[in-house]
C-alpha cells in the first residue's frame, strides 16, 4: 500500500518568466484552482495519508497549502536556487517511511495514472506516455523486458525511445536512498542534477548494487509538465479538457442521501473498495486496522488514553457490544429513553437480563439534566447508557454536561454516538465518556459494515474480569486478540476497512469542526425552505442537533403524502426518510454526509415545488 507522497517544488521556474517572478509555478491556475493543489487533492482521493512537498521558491505560498491540507508536511530546500530536483528529493527521502509516489509539482494529469501505479505489482515504476509533441519531452529508453536504462532530452542520444517521462513515479524507499547515495558522490560534478539522472543510474546498475526501475506506459495519456508559456496554453486549451471528460466518465452517478445514514459517499470512498484482493490475515491488512483503530481514537482524544475497538457489524452490533459487556453482574445501569435509539439500547439490556432501569423522557423536547443526575445519585447507578443524538428526531442530548458529572461521581458512561461521531467535536477525557459508539456509515462518511467502540482504556482494563455474555461481540475478546495479533477475532469486512481508511483519510483534512459547518450550512438552507413553506419542525431549534431534522407532516386531508413526496424526491436523485416516532407523524431529512449546500439548496427548491402543488 503507498501511503505517502513527494511533491518536488523547489525550483525557480525561470521560463515562466513574469508569471513565476513572485510565486512558485505550482500555483498557476486552471480552471480556478492551482494545479499542486489540484494534485494534491488527486493524491488524497488516491488514498495518500501524507504527501511531503519539498519547496523552494516563494515556499510562503506552501505555507498556505499546507494550513488547508493539514495532512501536508514541508521540507525546505535552503539550497534550492544551487541545486536540481534531486537536490530537493534528497531534503524529503529522511521522511519517508515506506513505498512512496514521487510527482513534479508543475503537473496536470489524469488521475488514472496514480491508479495505475499503485496496482502495478513491480515495486519501482516510472510512469510514461506515448509522444506528446511537447517541444521539451525526456525519452525513455528501456531494455527487453521494459526496465529503465537511459534518459535524454536529446533524441539522438536514445537509440530506441520506449516512451516519454511523465513526471511521476512510484519508488521504494531503498531505491530514494540509492539515488540519493549517487547524488552525493557525483556532488562535484553535477551539483543540479535532476532525480531522473539518478534513477537511470541505479536502474541501468541494477546488477551492480542499484535497483531496477520499471516503465508502465500509457500510449495516449493526457498530461502535461508546465514549462513555459507555450506549455501553459497547451495545458489549458488541449490537455486539461481531456483530463476532465476522461475523469468525469469514470465518475458515479451522484444520488444525494437525505436519509439519517448510511450516508452519501465521495467518489474516492467508493473507489478505495476496488483493489487487489487480500487475506485479512495478512501483516499488511493488519497494518491497516491498526492505521484505523488509532487514528479513530484521535479524533476523540488522546491516542495512548483511547483505544478503538473494531467489530464487523451495524452501529447497533456497536451498541450491543457496550451493554453486554462494559457493565458487571454487580453493577446497576440507567438508560436515558428519549428515542428510538434509547429505547434499543433498553432493549439490549433486557435481552441480557441486566439490572437496570430506564429515565423516561420526551423524544422532541430538551432532556432535563438536573433531573437525570438528580436520579443518577437517588437510585445509585454505578452505569449511564445515553444517546448523544437522538437519530429518531435530532435531538441533541447535554451529554457532555452530564458526563462530566458522572466522572466526578464515579459513574461509568456509555454513550451511542453513533449519529453524532465526526460530526460534533467530541472529547472522551473532557467530556467524561468512558464508552462510545459509532459506526462507518454515518458522519464519518464510510460503508457501511464496520462498528467500533471507543474505550478509555483505565475502564477497558477492568472491563476483563466481566461475565462474558456474548461470544462474538465481547468488547474485551476483541481488544485482547487484536493487541496480540493485529487481527480482529472473525473476519472483518474488507472492502468497508478500505473504504473506512479512505474516509479517515477526508475526515482529517477537512476536520470535523469544518465537517460540522458544513453540515450546519446545509441546515439552515433547510430550516429556511421550512419556515418559508409553513411546515413546522417537531425539536425546538435551540435544541436540534443541525444533522437530522424531523418536520411535521401535514394534514393527510391536506393531499399530503409522503410516499409521494419520497418518489418525486428520489426521481430527482434525493432519498429522504420517513420519521420514527410513533406517536408523531414526521418525516425526517438529514444533512449528514457528503453533501453540499448547494444541493440542499437544490432538494429544498424540490420540496417548495411539491407542497405548492397542494397548496401548502
Amino acid at each position: 500500500m503507498i501511503r505517502q507522497a513527494v511533491i518536488m517544488a523547489g525550483g525557480l521556474g525561470s521560463r515562466l518568466k513574469n508569471l513565476t517572478e513572485a510565486m512558485p509555478k505550482g500555483f498557476l491556475e486552471i480552471d480556478g484552482m492551482p494545479i499542486v493543489e489540484t494534485s494534491v487533492k488527486k493524491l488524497f482521493a488516491a488514498g495518500i495519508e501524507e504527501i511531503i512537498i519539498g519547496t523552494g521558491h516563494c515556499s510562503e505560498w506552501f505555507e498556505r497549502l499546507a494550513d488547508k491540507y493539514h495532512c501536508i508536511k514541508l521540507v525546505k530546500n535552503e539550497r534550492y536556487a544551487d541545486t536540481g530536483s534531486m537536490g530537493t528529493l534528497a531534503c524529503c527521502i529522511p521522511h519517508v517511511w515506506g513505498d512512496v509516489l514521487i510527482l513534479e509539482s508543475d503537473l496536470i494529469y489524469d488521475n488514472i495514472g496514480l491508479s495505475v501505479l499503485i496496482n502495478d505489482s513491480r515495486k519501482n515504476v516510472i510512469l510514461a506516455s506515448g509522444a506528446t509533441a511537447s517541444g521539451d519531452e525526456v525519452y525513455l529508453e528501456a531494455d527487453s523486458n521494459g526496465i529503465l536504462k537511459k534518459h535524454s532530452k536529446d533524441i539522438t542520444k536514445i537509440s530506441s525511445v520506449y516512451g516519454e517521462l511523465v513526471g511521476i513515479t512510484k519508488l521504494t524507499r531503498s531505491a530514494l536512498d540509492k539515488m540519493n547515495s549517487y547524488c552525493t558522490a557525483e556532488l562535484q560534478s553535477q551539483p543540479k542534477m535532476e532525480y531522473e539522472t539518478a534513477m537511470s543510474y541505479i536502474s541501468s546498475n541494477a546488477g551492480n548494487g542499484g535497483e531496477q526501475i520499471a516503465i508502465r506506459k500509457i500510449d495516449n495519456y493526457a498530461w502535461r509538465e508546465i514549462d513555459d508559456e507555450n506549455h501553459l496554453e497547451m495545458a489549458i486549451t488541449q490537455v486539461y479538457p481531456l483530463i476532465k471528460e476522461s475523469e468525469s466518465l469514470r465518475s458515479v452517478r451522484r444520488e444525494v442521501l437525505l436519509n439519517p445514514g448510511p450516508a452519501t459517499t465521495t467518489d474516492s470512498v467508493k473507489f478505495s473498495q476496488v483493489c487487489a484482493d487480500i487475506c485479512p490475515r495478512e501483516k499488511e491488512f493488519g497494518a491497516v486496522m491498526e492505521w484505523i483503530s488509532q487514528e479513530l481514537s484521535g479524533f476523540v482524544g488522546d491516542k495512548d488514553k483511547i483505544e478503538t475497538v473494531l467489530f464487523g457489524g451495524s452501529g447497533t452490533a456497536a451498541d450491543e457490544v457496550m451493554i453486554s459487556s462494559c457493565v458487571p453482574d454487580n453493577g446497576k445501569l440507567l438508560i436515558v429513553d428519549n428515542g428510538a435509539y434509547g429505547t434499543r439500547l433498553a432493549k439490549i439490556a433486557s435481552v441480557y437480563k441486566l439490572n437496570f432501569d430506564v429515565y423516561k423522557s420526551s423524544g422532541y423536547l430538551p432532556l432535563d439534566a438536573e433531573a437525570v443526575k438528580a436520579k443518577l445519585i437517588e437510585g445509585k447507578y454505578t452505569h449511564l447508557a445515553i444517546v448523544y443524538h437522538e437519530t429518531t428526531t435530532g435531538l441533541l442530548n447535554p451529554v457532555p454536561e452530564i458526563g462530566r458529572f458522572c466522572k466526578d461521581n464515579g459513574i461509568v458512561t456509555i454513550v451511542d454516538a453513533v449519529s453524532a461521531f465526526a460530526a460534533i467535536p467530541i472529547n472522551m477525557e473532557r467530556d467524561g465518556i468512558d464508552f462510545m459508539a459509532s459506526t462507518s456509515n454515518k458522519n464519518i462518511q464510510g460503508m457501511a459494515g464496520v462498528a467500533f467502540v471507543f474505550c478509555r482504556k483505565s475502564e477497558l482494563e477492568k472491563t476483563k474480569d466481566y461475565p462474558m455474555r456474548n461470544y462474538y461481540l465481547n468488547l474485551w475478546d476483541q481488544y485482547a486478540n487484536f493487541k496480540k495479533t493485529s487481527q480482529t477475532r472473525f473476519t472483518p469486512p474488507v472492502q468497508s476497512m478500505y473504504a473506512l481508511r479512505q474516509a479517515i483519510i477526508e475526515t482529517k483534512i477537512e476536520t470535523i469542526e469544518g465537517r460540522y459547518a458544513r453540515y450546519s450550512a446545509c441546515w439552515e438552507v433547510l430550516v429556511k425552505s421550512v419556515k418559508k413553506t409553513g411546515l413546522k419542525m417537531l425539536v425546538p431549534e435551540e435544541a436540534q442537533s443541525k444533522l437530522i431534522t424531523a418536520i411535521i407532516e401535514p394534514e393527510s386531508s391536506s393531499g399530503y403524502n409522503f410516499n409521494e413526496l419520497h418518489d418525486f424526491s428520489i426521481a430527482n436523485a434525493f432519498t429522504i426518510y420517513p420519521g420514527k416516532l410513533s406517536d408523531a407523524n414526521t418525516y425526517r431529512i438529514a444533512n449528514i454526509g457528503d453533501i453540499q449546500p448547494e444541493e440542499m439548496e437544490r432538494f429544498t427548491v424540490l420540496m417548495e415545488e411539491y407542497f405548492s402543488k397542494i397548496d401548502i
